[in-house]
């Protein structure tokens, strides 16, 4: 039987289980790491602040009772003195309007978007200098979080309290991706201006360093699609007693054709 089985037959048996297997080199993270030598990361990469961002700012002084800068300050019972609040104090913040502007105490409209928190806190603290001597303006993204879809290990919505992330410590805080998911194609799904865009990091290789999609913004969708190996398994590929028929009735016909 063995004989009568010819080229062919043996080709659609080792194509079905190579099918299967994965290389190494989709599997491993970072390969031909050394080329990484020497380059230059974007440490002063900052997100720039969106219409329906909720800003955190707090002011104060080093030079001045705190008093002086209390007119300054949201609110502390939820309600602030702008483009909105809620009732959970965690989330209390100034809401960036569709106009692109916050309504500070004081300071009344003040254009935010498109500026980075270093900038806002700059742009603060020179208004703000006008009432109260050396104040002192920070500036947090309240609302910062990225959803994770697919093939992880714990998908959800995370929240980033600091601002900044990369797609690597996304993963990580994700539990990394499945052993059923494609570390190759990693879809970002983000929306600027009104306008989304897609865009892929494969985490096999270094040049996702030099990717735009590299740092996250604020509301990134990041979605982890399955192996070819994970949808077999969600069709009629699903056990290994479907492959093992199909590898039975495949051999069977090549015999009576071949005879």
């Amino acid at each position: 039987m063995f004989k009568s089985i010819g080229k062919l037959g043996w080709f659609l048996m080792l194509s079905i289980i190579v099918s299967s297997c994965a290389t190494k080199d989709q599997v491993v993270y970072f390969n031909n790491v050394q080329k990484l030598e020497g380059q230059v990361n974007l440490l002063e990469y900052e997100p720039k602040i969106e219409r329906n961002d909720v800003l955190r700012i707090n002011v104060s002084s080093s030079s001045v009772n705190e008093e002086i800068v209390a007119p300054f300050q949201m609110n502390q019972q939820g309600n602030q003195s702008g483009g909105g609040g809620g009732q959970n104090l965690s989330l209390t913040g100034y809401l960036v309007s569709p106009k692109g502007t916050i309504n500070f105490p004081v300071l009344g409209t003040v254009d935010v978007e498109g500026l980075t928190r270093t900038e806002i806190q700059e742009k603060l603290q020179t208004q703000i200098s006008e009432y109260v001597r050396d104040p002192v303006v920070d500036v947090r993204i309240v609302n910062f979080s990225v959803t994770v879809l697919g093939e992880v290990n714990s998908p959800g919505r995370v929240q980033i309290t600091d601002g900044r992330i990369t797609m690597p410590e996304l993963l990580a805080m994700s539990g990394d991706v499945s052993y059923t998911g494609k570390r190759q194609n990693i879809r970002v799904i983000r929306e600027v201006d009104g306008v989304k865009s897609v865009g892929f990091i494969d985490m096999t290789e270094t040049d996702l360093f030099d990717s735009p999609y590299y740092y996250l913004k604020q509301n990134d969708i990041v979605y982890v699609e399955p192996t070819y190996a994970r949808m077999k398994s969600a069709g009629f590929f699903g056990s290994p007693g479907a492959i093992l028929g199909l590898v039975s009735s495949t051999l069977s016909l090549i015999f009576i054709f071949t005879r």
